[in-house]
Formats: structure tokens, C-alpha cells, sequence
């Protein structure tokens, strides 16, 4: 008895060509719009506190950068 011919089971090129082409057919992604940092109220100018923990701590710092400085006393 010679085997069964499964429908399913090999389609042909042209089907394969089909199938991947109906991908194509969607639409287009459409963009995140990103995540938005918070906006920072430093302060512009320094007062007495400021100024003080500016000549104790700084120095101290392992790492000094303007960024660093900025973000850990609040100063643009």
C-alpha cells in the first residue's frame, strides 16, 4: 500500500511566497514618544548653605565633574 498524500503537510513555493508576503501588508509602526525627565528647579545662583557645603564636601568627592556637582547641590 503506497502512503497517504497529506494535504498540509508541504505547501508549495508559491504558497510560501503568498504567506510571507501577506506580512508586508501591515501597517507601519508607529513611534514611541520617548520618556521625558522630569524638569529640575535648581537654583541658579548660590546662597550661604550652598556655597558652604560647596568648599566642605566637594573636595571630598571621590569624583568631581560639573554633572556630578550640579545634580548633588541643586545648582545649574
Amino acid at each position: 500500500m503506497p502512503p497517504k498524500k497529506d494535504s498540509k503537510a508541504a505547501p508549495s513555493k508559491k504558497a510560501k511566497l503568498e504567506n510571507s508576503n501577506k506580512g508586508a501588508k501591515k501597517a507601519a509602526k508607529k513611534w514611541s514618544k520617548g520618556r521625558s525627565r522630569e524638569a529640575l528647579q535648581n537654583a541658579v545662583m548660590f546662597d550661604k548653605a550652598t556655597l558652604d557645603k560647596l568648599m566642605t564636601e566637594v573636595p571630598k568627592y571621590k569624583l568631581i565633574t560639573p554633572s556630578i556637582i550640579s545634580d548633588r547641590l541643586k545648582i545649574s
